[in-house]
């Protein structure tokens, strides 16, 4: 039965009772969907087997590639744009994805728009194992590539190449040869100059990581500090940013063990901001090092973080007196600044009726006391009693 003719209503119907009869078939259910919307662009879901016009249009810049002078790896899994396990072409226009079965072209794009392509070590994995990142141009759409080559020597019987060799290469090494051959940036990799973690891996204890853990969101995922950006992954979607693009980095919710990240960046003159929190402590001063070498704003200090910056790196003293306002320091200001308003309200003081009365009847006393010191008739009883002692005085 064709794909296109099931009734949606009649299928969800079917699921449903499915799920009911056999809830264990509940994660696999999802995990279908979820592999389906994924790949939704890629699958030929339209009538006669044809392929839908976004991805003809996406194709058009790669479809007619040389085959002269073309370099391909086989069995490359790809992660972004689809999950499969595909031939890796690179040619002298494109880097693309071919079907080993009818050697169709899956998904590609034009070296003119590529911005960035990255090799990052994949973390947590018991063997060595690589990610590259191929970002796009702005202009040139927003489909990112991602695909994973091992860590260990090349297989001659995989590669098709004019690049030359050894046996004992990396497949890591011949692919950036590969790439760097035809792309005008050249290929990023971490640098440990640049930033090394001090969080111990737990499945290669021996090496020094060159990520960090972090959430964007409830998403977990890798920080890499590179020399000429910082990259985000490897969930779609991958993110770069590249130093320029950077308006500042700042630091809060600074905690005993875990920190947050912010990275604001001008998007078409627009500000945008990105938090990665839950970060180790471990690494913060590695990567306040690394901001400060590359003279990236550190915009920590405004006012609006200054109260959640405190206990960097556990300690108080001489940096809090450089890099902020301390715990001590903002205590002490709103003690002033509450004293001050209760100056304030003093000297604006207003009394009510009461006050007033109790005014008016204070002045009367005072009238009171007068008309005695000169007596009920108006006499000076003073000058009366003083006499003349009174006009020795006064000279």
């Amino acid at each position: 039965m064709p794909l296109t003719s099931i009734d949606p209503q009649r299928l969800l119907s079917r699921i449903q009772l499915a799920i009911s009869q056999n809830p264990q078939l509940t994660e696999l259910l999802q995990d279908i969907t979820k592999y389906i919307e994924e790949s939704r662009e890629t699958l030929s879901l339209q009538p006669n087997g044809t392929q839908p016009a976004s991805k003809k249009r996406k194709l058009d810049n790669v479809e007619n590639d040389t085959l002269e002078g073309v370099d391909s790896i086989d069995d490359i899994s790809f992660s972004i744009p689809q999950r499969k396990k595909l031939k890796l072409s690179l040619g002298g226009k494109s880097i693309r994805g071919i079907n080993p079965s009818s050697d169709a072209t899956e998904f590609g794009r034009p070296w003119a728009g590529v911005a960035h392509c990255v090799c990052l070590p994949v973390p947590e994995k018991a063997q060595p194992q690589y990610n590259v990142c191929i970002f796009p141009s702005e202009g040139w759409g927003d489909e990112q590539i991602l695909f994973t080559v091992p860590g260990g020597n090349v297989k001659s019987s995989a590669i098709h190449s004019q690049v030359s060799f050894d046996n004992d290469e990396s497949y890591k090494d011949v692919m950036i040869r590969m790439i760097n051959k035809r792309l005008k940036r050249k290929v990023l990799e971490p640098d440990q100059k640049e930033f090394v973690s001090q969080v111990v891996q737990a499945h290669r204890k021996g090496e020094k990581a060159a990520h960090v853990k972090a959430f964007r969101g409830s998403k977990d995922g890798y920080l890499f500090f590179l020399s000429h950006g910082i990259v985000w992954g490897f969930k779609k979607p991958l993110e770069f940013f590249p130093f320029d693009a950077i308006t500042s980095v700042s630091y809060t919710s600074v905690l005993q063990r875990t920190f947050n990240l912010n990275i604001a960046i001008d998007v078409n003159g627009k500000s945008k901001e990105i938090e990665f929190s839950m970060i180790d402590q471990a690494d913060f001063a590695g990567i306040d090092a690394y901001v400060k070498r590359h003279q990236l704003q550190d915009a920590s200090m405004a006012e609006q973080r200054r109260a959640k910056k405190i206990n960097v790196n556990g300690t108080k003293g001489a940096e809090d007196e450089e890099d902020g306002e301390g715990e001590l320091q903002k205590a002490a200001r709103e003690v002033e600044e509450m004293d001050d308003e209760d100056e304030e309200q003093d000297e604006n003081f207003d009394p009510g009726s009461e006050g007033e009365s109790e005014g008016s009847g204070s002045s009367s006393e005072e009238e009171e006391d007068g008309d005695q010191a000169n007596g009920e008739d108006g006499r000076d009883l003073v000058d009366e009693e003083l006499g003349s002692e009174r006009e020795d005085v006064s000279e």
